[in-house]
């Protein structure tokens, strides 16, 4: 110390330090003010710049107040020393906090803006967010004189352990990184596993994919076995997907009126029915003689693998309410029954019937 402490010191540096402060305050309340006129706009990048402002800002005010204040104080050169290296880590743990979060938010705006929904894909979101996290950590300790080198290589040796005790960990970490990088499968995504699950895809983080069934209910998929898994993916290459309807009628209708009938059923509700592809043109294929009439096909479209219920649902009704009206037959299954009159051991001549069979139930059961 070169001399004295003094009032006029102390009311410098408290000045000083309550000046950062209360910049700090006017900054945060300022940047809180445009993060709200940032939302309003439709580019996403400004809220992600905004946020890390709001964090990093105010303690670079603050920081700026301190360094002020301490050079008015008479500090010897050991202290001044150990100030600036605390207002240093302090700056640069800020900094850090907020360059993580800006590039996690800005992988996440990526992942959101290619899937189209509001699910990401975390496991990107997180390793880039400690990648960042653990650059920052090196630099604050090589700012206050701690060589990194032995961490390092105390790191890698103790990587082999690490990677040795969480094999199934990283498998699933890497299987995941390969899932995404391979782009099979993304968040929003409708699959479809070999052992049966299905659903969408709601997150693939480093561990998981979570996957959300029609009923709502979350199907938890390790990474590795979804890389491993035969899946079939309904929303590769596009979302929309034809949809096949079998239908039948008797053999005594005339087929070209009722195919005339189908496809102008068909054209109504793809154009008037919510998911439905008001350009596609349906086609009406007749396909087997069956044992009571004659089978066909309807090919529709709709926009997306959980719209399919609701083209089929409506089909189905108006198809069987125009058949009505058009006077069209929709046979069901018919079986002879042989009736044998008489005494038993009298030769009696068989007397032949045709009845309908129950609905559902097998001719000749």
């Amino acid at each position: 110390m070169n001399r004295a402490l003094t009032l006029h010191d102390l009311i410098v540096a408290g000045a000083a330090i309550t000046a950062g402060v209360l910049a700090g305050l006017l900054l945060r309340l300022a940047l809180r003010w445009l993060g709200e006129r940032a939302t309003r706009t439709r580019w996403g990048g400004d809220d992600i710049v905004v946020t890390a402002l709001r964090t990093a800002v105010p303690w670079a005010a603050l920081a700026a107040g301190g360094w002020v204040g301490a050079a008015a104080l008479p500090l010897t050169r050991v202290v001044d020393r150990t100030v600036n290296q605390v207002l240093v880590a302090v700056l640069i743990l800020a900094t850090t906090i907020a360059a993580g979060r800006m590039v996690a938010e800005t992988v996440r705006s990526l992942a959101l803006s290619r899937s189209g929904v509001a699910a990401s894909a975390t496991i990107f979101v997180n390793i880039t967010r400690v990648v960042v996290l653990a650059m920052g950590f090196l630099v604050l300790l090589q700012t206050l004189g701690i060589s990194v080198t032995p961490l390092i290589t105390a790191l890698g040796v103790g990587g082999l352990a690490v990677a040795l005790a969480l094999q199934d960990t990283l498998a699933n970490l890497f299987a995941g990184v390969h899932i995404l990088a391979s782009k099979t499968v993304q968040p929003g995504d409708y699959i479809r596993l070999s052992s049966g699950e299905e659903g969408y895809v709601v997150d693939i983080n480093w561990r998981n994919t979570v996957v959300r069934q029609l009923s709502d209910n979350l199907v938890i998929v390790p990474n590795a076995k979804l890389a491993s898994a035969i899946a079939t993916n309904f929303h590769q290459p596009e979302q929309q997907m034809s949809l096949i309807v079998q239908a039948g009628v008797g053999y005594d209708n005339d087929l070209e009126h009722v195919e005339r009938v189908t496809i102008k059923v068909a054209d109504e509700v793809m154009a008037h029915v919510e998911g439905g592809i008001p350009e596609h043109e349906a086609a009406v294929r007749f396909h087997t003689f069956g044992e009571s009439r004659i089978d066909f096909s309807v090919i529709l479209r709709t926009s997306e693998y959980g719209e399919q219920y609701r083209i089929k649902h409506e089909f189905i009704k108006r198809l069987h309410r125009r058949f009505r009206e058009e006077g069209i037959d929709i046979a069901f299954p018919t079986r002879n029954v042989v009736l044998r009159q008489g005494q038993p051991g009298e030769m009696t001549l068989p007397q032949q019937r045709t009845v309908p069979a129950a609905p559902g139930r097998a001719a000749g059961s």
